[in-house]
């Protein structure tokens, strides 16, 4: 990758839970709120750290728009600053001034400066007939306006206080510098608004002061409702909290519902298992935005009922699949919310998970087999596991696991509808997947895979190939012993790697060659808990609670050192802690000095 000169490799600092528990490293989590297409950050391209801090839209994917540069007011040179952020307010502090922002509202940012100055100009000066960002003032308002090819938006600047000490490049092209410089000696304050075409002139709703107090209270509404635990069990559940709310979006493009990111990084789409993991950690406290992000996918199920590979603002590809944990993963969100769907949403939820597992049945299945495959180890969620190296298209355990899931959760379904006989069905295809399963795939104490194509068998050391643990108790009591056994050769002093560390092919920032990933620990550690094998369930949660702790939200860890790699705001990584930490609360309940799991539930009222 070519960096801009201004950029440079990330290199993270390692701790994320700081000792101001409500301070976070700006260069790990983005600074944003709750419907929000935008954020500030340093990151502005995967793997880029930029010397300066930007507005990053994720409307047409993920584009550095504006740069924020603080100046000296006496002689206009660069500020050296130190970031400080925290759920509510982003500053940066140079002794003795300082810059401070808030969210006034999803699309408006308000900035108010003391003994600083701020230069404000496009993250890419360049602009040609279909790339960049064009600078102009409004003759209407007199506000100050970039355009920006490549979101198709515009960031609106109206001063409130101070001066535009600079406003160069106002209606140049091609590689005119461009800036605006915000300054007052008495101090300035502006606001920044994110529009679509035209808006009527902006009228402050009140003052900054005003602003960061909304800010915080409804982050403090969001963070009550679904992080609601003891600080000394769980003390990154308020972090884990705004990682999800602050890469939480309102519904634009393709997404027809508020939608949680995985990331305001890179990795900013709802891919079709990921969100599974999201919707549960929002259950109890948050229904109906639990609900809206199960569905998500499911809004752009395709004629032969797959679901999309991932969906975002403007795109939805369907290259690839996910794979179904849907029916697990209904069966605890129903488990979780505090009231079930009303019937209607039930019987169309029904209607659209059958269609889903009809899907692998029919699309996915070879004529004379017993089992559906995956196309690519992309469609199992596990990418490059090494259960794909000698053959890509492949029938595996984990996807039979966790199709019989399905087709129980949808007798389940069947029954609360009250079609017995359909009832009836799903679960004697779920038998007769599950028999398959274990007459065909399991030999000498493992699961293998095999061809579709030429029958052959493959092994390998991946974590995946242990996955049919999901199964818990409709496992044989031999078969989930001998998977527990191998799990446990897996777990490293944090948590499970994804292949085993003895294996020639394990690579410590291998994606799914090594490192611990939170989908895998949260099935793992519910299917061992199903079984039987609480221990080790429970050994698996704490390590993976405290390596959250230590290391933050990344993508994934890496299985030796505990180091977080690649994206460090990944949503489904906060949603797996509050998830395991809410539970293990919630079997702990009883000790002395802990508030019911309960205490602050309802904040975000019942299920619609």
């Amino acid at each position: 990758m070519t960096e801009a000169p201004h950029q440079k490799r990330i290199e993270f600092p390692q701790m994320t839970v700081t000792p101001d528990s409500h301070a976070f490293a700006i260069q790990e989590i983005p600074f944003s709120r709750q419907g929000s297409w935008f954020n500030i950050s340093s990151v502005t391209a995967q793997h880029a750290r930029a010397q300066d801090l930007h507005l990053i839209s994720h409307q047409n994917g993920m584009h550095a728009v504006l740069r924020f540069v603080p100046l000296h007011p006496s002689s206009g040179s660069r500020a050296e600053t130190v970031w400080r952020a925290t759920p509510t307010m982003l500053t940066w502090e140079a002794d003795p001034g300082r810059i401070s922002m808030v969210y006034e509202s999803a699309d408006t940012v308000r900035l108010r400066g003391e003994r600083l100055d701020l230069a404000i100009t496009p993250a890419d000066q360049e602009l040609t007939s279909f790339t960049g960002t064009y600078l102009y003032r409004d003759p209407v308002d007199g506000s100050y306006q970039f355009t920006s090819y490549e979101t198709g938006r515009r960031y609106r600047v109206t001063l409130l206080d101070g001066t535009i000490a600079t406003a160069v490049g106002l209606e140049g092209l091609a590689g005119a510098d461009r800036r605006l410089v915000l300054s007052g000696p008495q101090g300035w304050e502006a606001v920044i608004e994110e529009i679509d075409s035209a808006r009527q002139p902006y009228a402050p709703r009140g003052d900054f002061d005003a602003a960061a107090l909304s800010h915080a209270e409804a982050f403090r509404d969001f963070a009550g409702a679904v992080a609601p635990l003891p600080s000394r069990q769980a003390p990154a559940a308020e972090l884990a909290a705004y990682v999800l709310w602050s890469a939480t979006v309102r519904p634009a493009g393709f997404l027809r519902r508020p939608a949680v990111l995985m990331s305001k990084h890179w990795m900013d789409k709802v891919w079709s298992w990921d969100h599974c993991f999201n919707a549960l950690a929002l259950a109890q406290g948050l229904p109906d935005l639990a609900w809206d992000q199960f569905q998500i996918p499911f809004d752009h199920q395709d004629e032969t009922g797959a679901l999309p590979d991932s969906v975002t603002h403007s795109e939805i590809l369907f290259n690839f699949v996910k794979p179904p944990i849907h029916g697990w993963a209904l069966r605890r969100l129903r488990e979780r919310l505090p009231r079930q769907p009303e019937s209607d949403e039930l019987r169309e939820t029904y209607r659209r998970l059958g269609r889903w597992t009809d899907f692998w049945l029919r699309a996915r299945t070879a004529p004379g087999l017993g089992l559906p495959h995956y196309q690519h180890g992309n469609d199992s969620g596990w990418d490059n596991a090494t259960t794909f190296d000698g053959r890509r298209v492949l029938i595996t355990a984990d996807l039979a696991a966790f199709l019989v899931l399905q087709l129980a959760e949808l007798a389940e379904l069947a029954k609360d509808l009250g079609d017995a006989g359909a009832a009836d069905r799903h679960l004697g295809t779920a038998d007769a997947v599950q028999q398959a399963l274990l007459e065909e795939l399991w030999s000498d104490g493992r699961f293998r895979s095999r061809s579709p194509h030429s029958g052959d068998w493959s092994t390998s050391r991946s974590l995946l190939d242990l996955m049919p643990i999901v199964l818990g108790e409709r496992l044989p009591r031999e078969v989930a012993d001998r998977l527990a056994e191998r799990i446990a050769e897996h777990l490293t002093r944090h948590g499970l790697a994804t292949e085993h560390t003895d294996s020639p092919h394990y690579q410590p920032d291998g994606y799914w060659r090594g490192p611990i990933w939170a989908p895998a620990t949260v099935l793992i550690e519910d299917g061992l808990r199903r079984a039987g094998h609480t221990g080790l369930a429970d050994d698996i949660s704490r390590r993976f609670r405290h390596l959250c702790e230590t290391s933050g939200f990344a993508e994934n860890f890496d299985a030796l050192t505990g180091e977080g790699l690649r994206d460090r705001a990944y949503t489904w990584t906060a949603s797996s802690y509050l998830l395991l930490a809410d539970e293990h609360h919630r079997r702990t309940s009883d000790e002395p000095g802990d508030p019911p799991a309960s205490a602050d539930r309802g904040r975000g009222g019942a299920h619609r």
